[in-house]
């Protein structure tokens, strides 16, 4: 006769008479004793992934990968010692998929780990960071696949009936990562064009105004060609979320560098030809200084002043509307990922 049982996230939920202990006289104990050291671990791997993708406290990351890596240890110390049932097949099939897992902890993400401290530095690199993590990512879902593969086989050969439904954790991770390809395709999409103002932040600090024209020229003709790309891409599912959130930030770049960073440059410029002005004026003795040399410094002066309240009214503006944006930005990706993320 067989036992009708539940797979709920791996999580082997089997009902049985209280009598029984885990002393795995039966394949009942043992899929009981196997399930809650291998679901433990890869639900654990799941999460700090995560983590790695979202937190930006580095020092909390290192901390929780040190745990994850003892508990792994632990996992496979418990899992060595116990006796397979009916032979050794089973559990040495679990021990080696324990040890992808420990691999992909201890090199794939040790790797993702020293990435992401550079990524954001150019496209290149954060292009190069989003493919390792997926890839690591798709090793991890392969092996919770195959875990689940060979615990379905082996309860099939030992009569225990196990209903698989969505709550699996494979076909959560196949979920998820599904979400996070997308979510990381116009994640990439966005850091193109974000970067060129990070270079554009970077001359206006110095006040290079050869570099601003040139990196508010790239990042026009980078959000003009993101607003293009974007018109080709499909929401996802029935969410245009994101889709709306990215193509407002390319909006906003538009317009600022169409409207704003010339009355930047333009201050930049007045402000260069005062202080020439006033080197000159400081240089000429008082005597010797002539009424148009005067009057051109005295127009200079309010032209000066009128373009500092300009530059500030223009600056401030400026920096509240990206503040808005951005903000708005990170609430839909944010609100994006929690919507289509399956729970743990």
């Amino acid at each position: 006769m067989k036992t009708n049982h539940f797979l709920s996230l791996i999580t082997l939920l089997f009902f049985v008479p209280l009598s029984y202990a885990q002393t795995f006289d039966s394949a009942i104990d043992y899929l009981n004793f196997i399930g809650k050291e291998q679901t433990e671990v890869t639900k654990s791997m799941w999460k700090y992934t995560k983590a790695v993708a979202h937190s930006k406290r580095d020092s909390k990351i290192s901390k929780r990968r040190e745990q994850l890596l003892d508990q792994i240890a632990t996992s496979k110390k418990n899992i060595t010692k116990a006796n397979g049932f009916d032979g050794n097949d089973f559990k040495n099939n679990v021990l080696e998929l324990i040890r992808v897992n420990e691999s992909i902890l201890k090199q794939d993400y040790a790797q993702i780990i020293d990435m992401k401290e550079v990524a954001e530095q150019s496209y290149d690199l954060m292009e190069a960071y989003i493919l390792a993590q997926e890839l690591a990512d798709k090793k991890m879902e392969e092996s919770q696949a195959t875990y689940e593969k060979q615990l379905l086989e082996f309860a099939g050969k030992h009569k225990i009936n196990i209903v698989e439904n969505d709550s699996d954790l494979s076909k959560k991770m196949a979920k998820s990562n599904e979400v996070f390809s997308y979510n990381n395709k116009l994640y990439l999409l966005f850091f193109k064009v974000y970067i060129n103002d990070v270079y554009l932040n970077e001359a206006i600090n110095t006040k290079d105004l050869s570099g601003i024209q040139q990196n508010s020229n790239a990042l026009n003709i980078a959000a003009k060609n993101g607003l293009e790309q974007l018109e080709t891409m499909e929401a996802y599912g029935s969410d245009k979320a994101l889709l709306i959130a990215t193509k407002e930030v390319f909006d906003f770049y538009v317009s600022m560098t169409t409207n704003d960073i010339p009355k930047l440059i333009d201050f930049h410029i007045l402000e260069e030809e005062f202080k020439t002005l006033t080197n000159s004026i400081e240089q000429t003795p008082a005597k010797k200084r002539t009424k148009e040399q005067i009057d051109t410094y005295n127009k200079k002066v309010k032209a000066f002043n009128n373009g500092v309240a300009t530059f500030n009214k223009t600056n401030q503006n400026l920096n509240n509307n990206k503040q808005r944006i951005f903000n708005d930005y990170e609430d839909s990706k944010q609100s994006f990922l929690s919507r289509h993320i399956p729970n743990d």
